[in-house]
């Protein structure tokens, strides 16, 4: 049977374009009431009035921006329901000679502390409805990336941090979004060398597919990869090595630890 989603409430950071923007327009559709947030005000505004939303300007680096965004949407519209940790941008730097400080520095600010900021703050909210949080993060999050190693390194943080939220908060569903190269502003500078070698671009419509599985779906802590060709589902993590005794023997976890639970092995 179909969610209903009519009458609840959704905040969307980097709501203004792509990934976000889309994901706007198919919960509005749907009778969700929608908060656009993100740094663009012309855009954003644009697109919430197209939806018969609110926009509010939400620089994700901000703890305090973070908090009023979620202030907003209670104030707005009573409470809510799913918050959409959506905003990211690539690097542009390795490790090597063109590492800059600065760049590496505004890629985790916006990529990682803008979810963790988010969450922080939407976390009271979304658990007085039984509502949901979902974090963009990236194959790049579940793959090595070596043509972006710092986005690599951002993307796969955000991937563990929803991991052991969702073990964290049992009466929250929290999940982690992870597209391939979908056809948005990040990856203009990979285009042409993505044409080369043949790899598809992913409609920003089939990520949104994806995000629409994970909030019309049950589990928590999961990664929902979106790859081109196949259908989205959540990665299969292989369990890590867990602790033995001396002898040898497996030590038998206490199934109502979340820490436990995560060292046993299969």
């Amino acid at each position: 049977m179909p969610v209903e989603l009519t009458g609840k409430v959704a905040l969307i950071t980097g709501g203004s374009n792509g990934i976000g923007a889309a994901s706007a327009r198919r919960l509005a559709s749907l009778g969700v009431r929608v908060v656009v947030a993100d740094v663009d005000a012309d855009q954003g505004k644009a697109v919430a009035d197209e939806i018969g939303g609110v926009f509010v300007r939400c620089d994700v680096t901000q703890a305090s921006d973070s908090a009023e965004a979620v202030a907003l949407a209670v104030r707005e519209f009573g409470g809510l329901d799913i918050a959409f940790l959506n905003a990211g941008i690539g690097t542009g730097c390795s490790l090597g000679d063109d590492f800059d400080v600065e760049t590496y520095r505004r890629a985790m600010a916006i990529n990682l502390d803008g979810v963790v900021y988010g969450a922080h703050y939407a976390l009271p909210e979304v658990r007085k409805r039984g509502g949901q949080i979902i974090a963009t993060a990236s194959m790049a999050g579940l793959m090595a990336m070596p043509g972006d190693p710092v986005y690599g390194a951002n993307k796969a943080a955000v991937v563990g941090l929803v991991r052991s939220l969702g073990g964290a908060y049992p009466d929250v569903r929290i999940n982690a979004l992870c597209p391939g190269f979908a056809d948005t502003n990040i990856i203009v500078p990979l285009r042409s060398t993505l044409d080369e070698i043949g790899m598809p671009i992913i409609p920003v419509s089939a990520v949104v597919d994806g995000f629409m599985s994970i909030v019309e779906g049950s589990g928590t802590g999961e990664a929902w990869f979106v790859q081109a060709g196949r259908p989205s589902e959540p990665f299969g993590f292989r369990n890590p090595p867990g602790p033995r005794a001396a002898d040898g023997s497996r030590i038998e976890a206490a199934r109502k630890d979340p820490v436990s639970i995560a060292l046993e092995e299969n």
